[in-house]
């Protein structure tokens, strides 16, 4: 079966170049007969029109710059969609694929509780775009305009959703441009893991800029694993909301390991009583590599514990960002906030930005947030070779032990083993 689409020529570059795409594809987008989403479809672009892509000097934005995203055009993608395509070994029981933004029957586990977006907009009424917000946040305004497909997940009340993986495969010969949208819907007690992996192929500049809403009902819990492994010349521009009531759980881990350019934005609310968010992670990031992890964690209500903690590993002329911002309303007190970023430089080329922020307006919290920076321990390092392990393999222990204390966080143990299968081995792949 083949996915190919008529308009293929390459938009110019810029934030004008995507509302030219739109205006070319705006009669043959996903919903169209349907109101409701038309409507946010013109309210969305409307939006980034006014916007544009963020630049350095919006304050969330200060450390990583969006030019290679502003000097490229973008086309369509026109990849057929068959089984002949290579997959990377399937990280759950259960896994749904989507091919360049495009979802793949073929390649996808009947079983699983995932549907075609594209194929099911009605029962997205309602959900779509109920946290995704356009102002301030632009990459969400562009995906709402642009969006063809993505996953739906609506589980009813006390569903168990098992283990699922999304997998989302880029085959990029030429720029192109991606904005698959996942709706994530959990009834009260219901559970799911979801394993979440971008993996790029081709050596052409390319956008993946999927946008993920959740919605976490009382007591469901939520395991969110986010696997970044695209291809070296892609960029990777990825934001989730979720919303979390009364003694519901949202877990997530975040592994950047890929993209030329890649940025992981988190927007979290723990809107009910005793609700919890864990937003751990960890950035592989070697030379020439920009990697950014920014996080703003909304605590909306009182009694509500948060954790979050952050590791970036960092070889050759690379750059890392963290950014997580707690926001405590009045409303809020006993809230338990904890954030740290620790990051370890290989290279004295290597660069980390951290800035944890804490914006508190209840007087009965318990909040704190570090951030520490250094190099591998010469100690350590001496020890093991005076135990006759070479240099390389010394240090290859040394950067996984670091990067696994954060995977042990995971308290799955399939996702957990997605994780330490991309860890495992990324200083002897990155040094050779």
């Amino acid at each position: 079966m083949n996915a190919v689409t008529e308009h293929n020529a390459l938009t110019e570059p810029g934030a004008a170049g995507f509302l030219q795409r739109f205006e070319g594809l705006r009669a043959r987008l996903p919903g169209r007969g349907l109101p409701w989403l038309e409507a946010m479809r013109e309210a969305a672009a409307e939006s980034f029109r006014e916007q544009g892509f963020p630049t350095r000097r919006v304050e969330a934005w200060k450390y990583t710059d969006l030019a290679p995203l502003k000097e490229a055009g973008f086309g369509e993608a026109l990849t057929p969609v068959d089984s002949a395509i290579p997959l990377p070994r399937a990280a759950a029981p259960r896994r749904v694929v989507f091919v360049d933004g495009r979802f793949s029957a073929e390649l996808s586990d009947p079983d699983a509780p995932v549907r075609s977006l594209a194929r099911h907009l009605d029962a997205a009424e309602g959900l779509l775009g109920s946290l995704a917000r356009n102002d301030g946040v632009p990459l969400a305004a562009l995906n709402t305009a642009l969006f063809e497909d993505g996953a739906l997940i609506d589980l009813a009340d006390g569903e168990d959703g098992g283990i699922v993986e999304i997998l989302s495969v880029v085959r990029a010969d030429r720029p192109v441009a991606l904005h698959p949208r996942h709706l994530v819907r959990l009834g009260a007690g219901a559970k799911l893991v979801l394993i979440e992996r971008a993996w790029g192929h081709g050596e052409s500049r390319y956008l993946h800029s999927p946008v993920l809403e959740f919605q976490v009902a009382a007591d469901a819990h939520v395991t969110h694993v986010r696997i970044q492994q695209e291809a070296r010349a892609g960029i990777h521009l990825s934001t989730v909301f979720a919303k979390v009531a009364e003694k519901g759980t949202y877990d997530s881990f975040l592994l950047h390991a890929g993209a030329r350019l890649a940025r992981a934005e988190a927007h979290v609310t723990l809107a009910g009583p005793f609700s919890a968010a864990h937003l751990d992670g960890a950035q592989l990031v070697g030379d020439g590599q920009h990697a950014d992890c920014t996080t703003f964690l909304d605590h909306a209500a009182p009694d509500c514990p948060s954790r979050q903690t952050v590791k970036t590993v960092l070889a050759g002329r690379s750059r890392g960002v963290f950014q997580g911002k707690i926001h405590v309303h009045q409303i809020a007190q006993r809230t338990d906030g904890y954030q740290m970023n620790q990051a370890l430089l290989l290279s004295d080329q290597a660069e980390i930005d951290s800035k944890p922020q804490l914006e508190i307006y209840a007087d009965d919290v318990k909040c704190s947030h570090g951030a520490t920076v250094g190099a591998l321990d010469e100690t350590q390092l001496f020890y093991l070779r005076s135990r006759g392990i070479p240099e390389a393999q010394a240090r290859s222990m040394l950067i996984e032990a670091f990067l696994l204390d954060a995977v042990e966080t995971v308290r799955d143990e399939t996702a957990r083993a997605a994780l330490v299968e991309v860890v495992s081995g990324w200083w002897e792949r990155t040094a050779a």
